[in-house]
């Protein structure tokens, strides 16, 4: 079976890209854990993250943004102290922040639609025959970040947008022979 040469062999990684990267993801709630995890996994590689993703999910309370934007210095300081999160503290307060953000997004509109529009709401289809053609960002990711940033959102650079976009199916970015490109490709998909 051909899959994308990044995820390896590593069991935690190819069942991440076979079941989870590149597939439409349009829950808010999924899309706001999404992000604050590729904030977290910013100078670090993804497996590193998906080692540790119960744990960060256990500590940040099922990643509930109504509870996270409530946070204040006791609950900074229990996350700073559990081993099982990337242990930052600009990223543990981006992760607030951003809970913050995503409320006041979802109390005038939808946090998913906002993010979906920077590819016009549908899977941006690419065809790449190889990793090294793949961008690390593009003029919808630099859109992106600008916007959240704007916002007041943290570690949302033009970079992690784009990772972002790429594990929440906004762009199709299995090479072209990987065993997900086609599924991921057909606009009456469910995969």
């Amino acid at each position: 079976m051909i899959r994308c040469d990044w995820c390896g062999t590593e069991p935690i990684y190819v069942a991440y890209h076979d079941e989870e990267w590149g597939v439409p993801e349009r829950d808010a709630r999924a899309l706001y854990e999404k992000i604050v995890m590729d904030g977290f996994q910013a100078g670090l590689s993804w497996i590193t993250i998906l080692r540790r993703r119960e744990g960060i999910r256990e500590a940040f309370e099922g990643f509930d943004p109504e509870r996270i934007a409530r946070y204040g210095a006791r609950d900074r300081k229990r996350l700073m102290a559990d081993p099982r999160i990337i242990r930052n503290n600009q990223k543990v307060d981006a992760a607030i922040k951003n809970a913050q953000v995503f409320l006041e997004i979802e109390e005038s509109g939808s946090f998913s639609d906002l993010l979906w529009s920077f590819t016009g709401g549908t899977t941006k289809q690419n065809t790449w025959k190889k990793r090294a053609q793949i961008p690390a960002e593009t003029k919808e990711s630099i859109a992106m970040s600008k916007d959240l940033k704007k916002r007041g959102m943290g570690f949302v650079g033009p970079t992690i947008c784009y990772a972002f976009m790429q594990a929440v199916g906004m762009v199709n970015d299995h090479v072209v022979d990987c065993h997900r490109w086609a599924p991921l490709s057909s606009p009456k998909r469910r995969a």
